[in-house]
């Protein structure tokens, strides 16, 4: 395949991905859970000490409160942050807990944010200090062109994930962050093999042009690209299907991330470098 000559096709998908996301993030935003917008604390204590949150999170879904954060405690309580609840279906839920056994209710109160403006803030300027460090690393190490057009990719690929949780309004907590985090640390390794595989075919192919060098570096990876891809989404799909509520998220987070970061190393990262690259090295045959 020309990856490079098809480049246009590739660029006209992603901005169709990224527009639409964008669309929806400006239109309806995320879905914040609690640990964003806080909400309401249950603090109970069962005398059956057999009951685990696993049987607490069955009870919470039939009102549709199975995303809730619970956390059993060593004394055998557990404690359980769900989204705000009026005092009607705060005792639904309190009632529906006596399928259970018998308990004994320790404390409700409203919870503020876990992750706060503070917080969130401090997350933008790591997440924009890590890019600049990237940038740094893959200038010593390639060029600058690499580097920005890396960046560009990783950015693709967490700007695809979070307008997927923006557009079918899923939850979002600390877990999705964190899966933001390890999206943007496996993408830029695949790019990275990629990019180092160029490097070394512009000294042994100096009789071919440029695009053909690109387009040879990604077919002599893409085996590996797509294996090693595969092998992660095996994993996650069935961490999706069988790993309950609590890794949900986290896993769609990941499952969609990995799809767009191997997308990305191949059709997004190296035809952004060939498209930065000055006209004459595209059409000298060395580079």
């Amino acid at each position: 395949m020309d990856f490079i000559g098809k480049r246009k096709i590739w660029y006209i998908l992603s901005i169709a991905l990224l527009l639409t996301g964008l669309v929806s993030l400006f239109t309806q935003g995320l879905n914040f859970g609690i640990d964003f917008k806080g909400g309401s604390l249950i603090h109970i204590n069962f005398e059956d000490t057999a009951v685990n949150s696993e049987q607490v999170r069955a009870v919470l879904g039939e009102y549709g409160l199975g995303n809730s954060n619970i956390q059993e405690s060593n004394d055998g309580s557990i404690t359980i942050r769900v989204t705000e609840l009026e005092q009607d279906k705060l005792v639904e839920v309190l009632e529906g807990f006596e399928k259970l056994g018998e308990y004994e209710l320790l404390r409700t109160e409203k919870v503020g944010p876990v992750i706060g403006a503070e917080l969130r803030r401090a997350g933008i300027m790591a997440l924009a200090i890590a890019a600049v460090l990237q940038i740094l690393y893959i200038t010593v190490r390639f060029e600058f062109k690499f580097a920005i057009a890396a960046i560009l990719a990783l950015l693709h690929d967490a700007f695809i994930a979070i307008g997927f949780f923006s557009i079918f309004q899923i939850e979002v907590d600390s877990a999705f962050i964190a899966a933001i985090l390890t999206i943007i640390g496996y993408s830029i390794n695949d790019t990275i093999v990629i990019f180092d595989r160029i490097r070394e075919n512009l000294k042994n192919r100096r009789k071919e042009q440029l695009a053909q060098i690109i387009n040879n570096s990604i077919r002599q990876n893409l085996v590996r690209s797509i294996n090693t891809s595969l092998a992660v989404i095996f994993v996650l799909v069935a961490l999706l299907v069988l790993g309950g509520e609590t890794t949900r998220n986290f896993s769609l987070a990941l499952l969609v991330g990995v799809i767009s970061g191997a997308y990305s190393s191949i059709c997004v990262a190296s035809p952004l470098w060939y498209q930065l690259k000055p006209e004459k090295h595209k059409k000298a045959k060395f580079a």
